[in-house]
């Protein structure tokens, strides 16, 4: 490993990363491979820690169809320039290199075959052989301006840097060590910040929708709708002890706000309007909470007869009560009251605002050599890989460079 001392026996890097994430270990490679002296230091005591719990432990680590409109930010047209130059293809061919199978679960969504631990290797792996120096449990307490760069002073010491890479994430899952460390930094020297939130997380409800669907916790629909005003995303709902999850409600959970309405499609790949009529024709003597059963859970079905359909047999409706009751499974409306907040959020909304990076380099248009990389910038991807694409594309942009 090369020496990171200089001669007055102060510890000097080229590249200083804070933050041993999915952003701050692929800036390491990167600057590394370029000959760079990089040191990555981070507060908790071991790196990727979102790494190794994403995916169920399996790492969902891209997304093939990543593209921008897979991102929400002020500035829509922001993460262009790092997605285009660091693919989806880029880290499948480094995920290759090092021998780890991998699977695609379901649209374009890639997965360790085995386990997450596999990413977090790789990354240290290329590290080690970019001559790149990592150190846990040293943390950042104070980061000043110098005329060689900046000095940082850290728990081991102060070091002095040509570059600064921010990578220190957002504010999502604090018991893993999450802070608004990042946020902090950027104001020190002028940037601002977008208001943030937690996203790709479950809603909670309240009152007396909280009343009619907690005891069907548990209850999961492999596939139904979420909408809320013109977004909306078709993929598997579960209902909890206190609201709403699964993967439908985690993706419009970074477009909900309070107060928005909130809309679910029970059965998006069934008319049930006319399945209902045809059913009456089949079972006429057959009660409707039990044809509903066959479409939706059962639980599900005997709840949604209570609070609103009258459950008769199905030879006493018309057509027009039929298609007017499929109309409205197909476009339920619930009323969230919140989320379940940076707890189980996966992410975090919002962050350092792009107008002041560069959308090539990450670079800070203020402060020369200070760069801000993944999650602590105003990017935020929609759940299924994109935000570690996020990561290995603005990681690798500021890499180039720093």
């Amino acid at each position: 490993m090369r020496a990171l001392h200089g001669g007055s026996g102060r510890l000097k890097t080229d590249v200083l990363i804070v933050g041993a994430g999915a952003a701050g270990l692929m800036c390491a490679i990167t600057a590394g491979r370029r000959g760079r002296r990089v040191l990555v230091v981070d507060h908790a005591n071991r790196v990727g820690k979102k790494i190794l719990m994403s995916g169920g432990g399996r790492c969902n680590f891209t997304n093939t169809g990543t593209s921008p409109a897979n991102y929400l930010s002020a500035n829509p047209h922001f993460a262009k320039s790092a997605l285009a130059r660091y693919t989806p293809a880029d880290f499948v061919a480094l995920v290759e290199k090092h021998g780890i199978a991998y699977h695609e679960k379901e649209l374009g969504q890639l997965f360790c075959d085995d386990s997450s631990k596999q990413i977090v290797r790789l990354l240290l792996d290329e590290c080690a052989a970019a001559g790149v120096r990592v150190e846990t449990s040293c943390g950042v307490e104070r980061v000043r301006r110098t005329d060689e760069g900046f000095a940082v002073l850290t728990a081991r010491g102060e070091v002095h840097a040509e570059s600064l890479v921010v990578a220190t994430g957002g504010l999502s899952i604090p018991s893993m060590g999450a802070s608004g460390f990042g946020y902090e930094l950027a104001r020190q020297f002028g940037h601002a910040v977008l208001p943030v939130r937690a996203a790709l997380v479950p809603l909670t409800l309240s009152g007396k929708h909280q009343e009619h669907y907690a005891d069907l916790a548990g209850v999961a629909l492999p596939l139904a709708g979420t909408r809320v005003g013109k977004r909306a995303f078709r993929a598997g709902l579960l209902f909890t002890h206190r609201g709403l999850s699964g993967p439908s409600i985690l993706q419009i959970s970074s477009y909900w706000q309070p107060g928005d309405d909130l809309r679910l499609d029970l059965a998006p790949d069934v008319g049930l309007g006319d399945w209902l009529v045809q059913q009456r024709g089949a079972r006429p003597a057959a009660e409707l909470k039990n044809v509903l059963a066959d479409a939706l859970p059962k639980r599900l079905a005997q709840r949604l007869c209570e609070l609103v359909f009258e459950s008769r047999p199905m030879r006493q409706y018309r057509d027009a009560d039929l298609r007017e009751i499929g109309r409205q499974l197909h476009d339920w409306p619930i009323t969230a009251s919140g989320t379940e907040g940076y707890r189980t959020a996966e992410v975090t909304l919002g962050g350092v605002d792009t107008d002041g990076l560069s959308s090539s380099t990450m670079q800070s248009r203020l402060v020369p050599g200070l760069y801000f990389i993944g999650e602590v910038v105003d990017v935020t991807g929609w759940l299924g890989g994109y935000n570690f694409q996020w990561a290995w594309a603005s990681g690798h942009a500021a890499g180039e460079v720093a």
